[in-house]
């Protein structure tokens, strides 16, 4: 199977449907790498549910700060404007719903939006961090990943096998290998990646 788009050309692919004046938050992983990418003329406020709003990309050596850290404990930079708060009023900000656009990493995604993206039942979890309230309060969910696992099993299927972080939330999914719409219980190729013409598909 070819291997398509790198991580950071999927991230690039994701930064198509950002929009200026978006608030976002942006899940560990490869969704991390969509700051960096993101156009200095659309103005967006990127959001960390440790209560951060206004991160940047991510520093150089000269601006590795050890405590300015996102969600996922990496060290971030901040944007002209940016604004700490709790991590109560954090989720405030996204169960109020003011949350546009939330790009996320997942382990399945199924043909009816459905996501699995917190734990794999047997093994030890540290915590579903903010997920479960980005998806159910987020006006636009959008999922970043690899389109097979570790094992080469496709990570779109039918029905998740996985406990849901949510029901039918996922509007799109870009992977390494194109860009997928979810429509009428089917995904659907919007966009397929270079020397890539037939995609595994549930």
């Amino acid at each position: 199977m070819p291997s398509g788009w790198s991580r950071e050309e999927m991230a690039k692919k994701a930064v198509e449907d950002i929009k200026d004046g978006y608030s976002i938050n942006l899940g560990i992983g490869i969704p991390t790498l969509v700051a960096d990418y993101i156009p200095k003329h659309i103005n967006v406020m990127l959001q960390s549910e440790n209560g951060l709003l206004g991160m940047g990309p991510f520093p150089t050596k000269e601006q590795v700060d050890a405590d300015l850290i996102n969600a996922g404990k990496q060290t971030i930079t901040e944007s002209l404007g940016a604004s700490y708060f709790s991590s109560a009023e954090s989720f405030a900000m996204i169960r109020g719903q003011h949350i546009d656009l939330t790009i996320l990493g997942a382990m399945e995604v199924s043909a009816q939006g459905d996501l699995a993206s917190w734990m794999v039942p047997g093994k030890l979890v540290k915590g579903m961090g903010g997920a479960m309230d980005l998806v159910a309060s987020a006006k636009k969910v959008i999922v970043l990943m690899q389109h097979t696992d570790k094992k080469g099993n496709c990570k779109l299927v039918k029905e998740c096998s996985l406990p849901l972080t949510g029901p039918k939330c996922v509007s799109k999914v870009i992977t390494n290998l194109g860009v997928f719409a979810l429509q009428g219980g089917k995904f659907v190729p919007l966009e397929l990646a270079p020397g890539v013409s037939n995609p595994p598909l549930p």
